[in-house]
């Protein structure tokens, strides 16, 4: 039995469409219906009920999707140990800002558990691009946070953090349990710099053209604008901050999102094992 036929017919069964199905797996809905035709011949069986609003899987359908699910991540685990056995097996993992360390230990843990043999090699990104370089190829998975420019990404959110206004603790406003947007319209905001991922830039900016103080790239160097310049910082809420600092909650401020993401295309076995793992230790579907 084809593994690929198998995977698709997964993805048919998660999505319960075969246009959604199809751009998950970055292709048209012809072939992919071709596909599971061909599966269902194969085995003899309806596997899918067709409707106009998309598809259900038959009984016949529900018992091949938990086995296959299982048939796919054994495979993914054969050629993973093949390749850690070839001293080959790598995965590039992106960061930006906080979130690897917002993931906590308990993610790298058990990914080296499941995985002893797999050099992972780090790499830390800028404000610019929040994808760590996932667009651009230079990483397989990223630890980021949301929302930015997705199309050809696939996210899967690990948590939501609440995001507050970081001021001197000199500053009368720090004084004040909470704030909304309007209550920061006279003062100096940081700037994200040019070439900064548009959808990215909209949210820090709070859905407005702000921002004539000087031009951050990391969360560290917000900071230090805030603390020497005056300037607004926001951060998701949690931080530790240096000391001379406060961050007050936003009331009005949609919540941060902290997410892996991947290029569903990948057909790399760890990152599909990277997402599981996420996924299995902060309770979410993958």
């Amino acid at each position: 039995m084809d593994l690929r036929l198998l995977r698709y017919f997964v993805a048919v069964v998660e999505e319960r469409h075969i246009g959604r199905a199809a751009a998950r797996l970055h292709m048209t809905q012809p072939p992919l219906s071709r596909a599971v035709k061909q599966l269902e011949a194969e085995l003899g069986a309806v596997l899918l009920h067709r409707t106009a609003s998309g598809v259900a899987p038959t009984a016949a359908g529900a018992a091949l999707y938990d086995e296959a699910r299982t048939l796919l991540a054994q495979a993914d685990q054969l050629r993973i140990r093949v390749a850690a056995a070839a001293g080959a097996a790598t995965i590039t993992i992106g960061t930006l800002a906080d979130s690897a360390e917002q993931a906590g230990t308990r993610l790298a843990a058990a990914f080296h558990e499941r995985h002893p043999g797999v050099d992972v090699r780090i790499r830390e990104a800028d404000f610019a691009d929040p994808t760590t370089g996932l667009r651009a190829g230079l990483v397989e998975v990223a630890l980021t946070r949301a929302p930015f420019e997705d199309s050809g990404i696939s996210t899967l959110v690990l948590r939501t953090d609440p995001v507050g206004v970081v001021l001197r603790t000199d500053d009368p406003l720090a004084r004040r349990d909470t704030l909304s947007l309007g209550d920061l319209a006279d003062r100096r905001w940081f700037r994200l710099p040019d070439g900064t991922d548009p959808v990215w830039r909209a949210y820090w900016d709070a859905g407005e053209v702000r921002g004539d103080g000087p031009v951050v790239r990391t969360v560290h160097e917000c900071l230090q604008a805030v603390l020497w310049s005056g300037t607004v910082g926001l951060v998701p809420l949690g931080h530790t901050l240096p000391e001379g600092l406060t961050a007050v909650p936003l009331l009005d401020m949609p919540p941060s999102r902290l997410v892996v993401a991947w290029n569903e295309a990948d057909a790399n076995p760890l990152v599909r094992s990277f997402v599981h793992i996420a996924a299995a230790l902060y309770g979410r579907s993958s």
